[in-house]
């Protein structure tokens, strides 16, 4: 995923549907300068992570 489009969804109030890993997630926020976003799965969003934008697939 590109940087300008995950900082769309991250501000975005509604729901994208994004997958890291095929798992659905939730981008929390994205860091340009690293191209990382903190995104948490929608199952257990107490379980944050630091992951690389490249790995994130809008569907």
């Amino acid at each position: 995923m590109n940087k300008s489009r995950a900082l769309e969804i991250a501000s975005s109030p509604e729901m994208v549907n994004v997958t890291f890993n095929e798992i659905p997630i939730y981008i929390q926020t994205v860091d340009e300068k690293n191209e990382t976003a903190m995104v948490y799965t929608l199952d257990q969003p107490e379980l944050e992570q630091e992951v690389p934008l490249i790995n994130l697939i809008e569907h």
